[in-house]
C-alpha cells in the first residue's frame, strides 16, 4: 500500500468535520481502524460522538469544555484541554491506527490554544502508516505546506445568515 498522507480541511464554509467523517466511513469500509480526536467540542455535544459507539474499529475522544470554544484570549482551562488533546494524539499515533482525525485542531491553533510548531512536529513524527486528517478554520501557511492534500470550504450561503440556529444532526 502507498504511504498514507496528511489531509487538511479548512475554510469558513460548512463541511470540514463532515468531510473528515466521510473519510472515516470510507476507511472503515476497507477495514481500517479510525481514531477521532476532537478539540474545542464538548464531550457528547455532537453527532460524531454517538457515532463512535456504533461502529467497530472507530473510537472518539473529546477535549472541549461545556460549549464550543470561541473566546480570544482563551481561558486557561481551554488551553489545558487542548494540550491534553495534543498529548493524546502524540501518544495514540503509535497504537496501530490507520487514520487519525484531529477535528478542529486548526481552530485550536488559530485561537492560540496550541502552538503551530507542536502540530508541525506531530506531522513530522507521523508514521507513514497513519493517514492524518486535520480540520478547522484558519489553517496556517506552514501547515498547508506540510500537508499532502488541502481542501478549503467556501461559505456561499448558509441558513445562519437568516437567523436559523444550529441544528442537531446537521451542524453538530
Amino acid at each position: 500500500m502507498p504511504r498514507k498522507c496528511v489531509q487538511i480541511y479548512t475554510g469558513e464554509g460548512k463541511g470540514k468535520t463532515t468531510a473528515a467523517m466521510g473519510l472515516a466511513l470510507r476507511a472503515l469500509g476497507h477495514g481500517w481502524k479510525v481514531l477521532l480526536i476532537q478539540f474545542l467540542k464538548p464531550p457528547g455535544g455532537s453527532g460524531e460522538t454517538g457515532f463512535s459507539l456504533r461502529l467497530p474499529g472507530f473510537e472518539s475522544m473529546q477535549f472541549g469544555g461545556r460549549a464550543f470554544v470561541r473566546s480570544v484570549p482563551p481561558a486557561p482551562a481551554d488551553r489545558e484541554r487542548a494540550a491534553q488533546g495534543l498529548k493524546a494524539a502524540e501518544k495514540r499515533m503509535g497504537e496501530g491506527w490507520d487514520m487519525i482525525i484531529l477535528d478542529e485542531i486548526l481552530q485550536a491553533v488559530s485561537l492560540g490554544l496550541i502552538e503551530e510548531e507542536k502540530v508541525l512536529g506531530l506531522l513530522r513524527n507521523r508514521p507513514d502508516s497513519v493517514e492524518l486528517v486535520l480540520t478547522g478554520r484558519g489553517a496556517t501557511a506552514a501547515l498547508i505546506a506540510a500537508a499532502d492534500l488541502v481542501t478549503e470550504m467556501v461559505a456561499v450561503k448558509h441558513p445562519y445568515a437568516k437567523g436559523m440556529p444550529a441544528r442537531p444532526g446537521i451542524e453538530y
